[in-house]
């Protein structure tokens, strides 16, 4: 079993969601530019709040599916620490995708800005008006991005570790369709 892909789902989900956030951290950081014509910022602002919404439930439908689907058994050749700061680098990146994801609706709904995919549904917003309130959430969100860039760097790190390696590990997660 140590050699076990993970579902096609588990797969599938996995590179969707890394494509979407690969797409989100350069549309949040362009979207903050100065001196950009107000017409493409407004763009890339709605897209990274509807692209954040599309995240947090790619993330929610994750764990669920996590939970019924855990992780196949890593290969026995790998060191424990591996297995711990693997587990552990997961788990960050699902905790800071939320955070991310909360944060930046709390800014935005707090801040009195429309969430354009979820206000088409009628969503009630879940947070009061408040300047207070989205400051706080704004340096949040500003600030655990950087914890999140740096998680998937040791996550990409150790992908591609493992890819060079040929040892199996990559192969798990990899392609995102069909047997591989």
């Amino acid at each position: 079993m140590s050699g076990a892909k993970y579902a096609v789902g588990t797969r599938l989900l996995h590179w969707v969601s890394a494509i979407m956030i690969v797409g989100m951290i350069p549309i949040g950081v362009i979207m903050q530019q100065e001196g950009m014509q107000r017409s493409t910022q407004d763009l890339l602002f709605i897209m990274h709040k509807n692209g954040g919404v599309i995240l947090f439930a790619l993330v929610a439908l994750r764990l669920i599916w996590r939970a019924a689907s855990p992780a196949p058994v890593l290969p026995a050749h790998m060191p424990a620490w591996q297995v711990k700061a693997a587990s552990g680098v997961q788990w960050g990146l699902y905790i800071m995708l939320l955070v991310m994801a909360v944060s930046g609706y709390v800014r935005v709904r707090a801040g009195g800005f429309p969430v354009e995919m979820l206000d088409a549904v009628n969503a009630p917003a879940l947070v009061p008006r408040s300047d207070a309130l989205a400051e706080a959430a704004q340096t949040i969100h500003s600030n655990a991005r950087f914890v999140l860039v740096a998680l998937i760097l040791v996550h990409v790190g150790a992908a591609l570790r493992h890819a060079f390696a040929r040892d199996g590990v990559f192969g798990r997660i990899w392609p995102p369709l069909g047997r591989g």
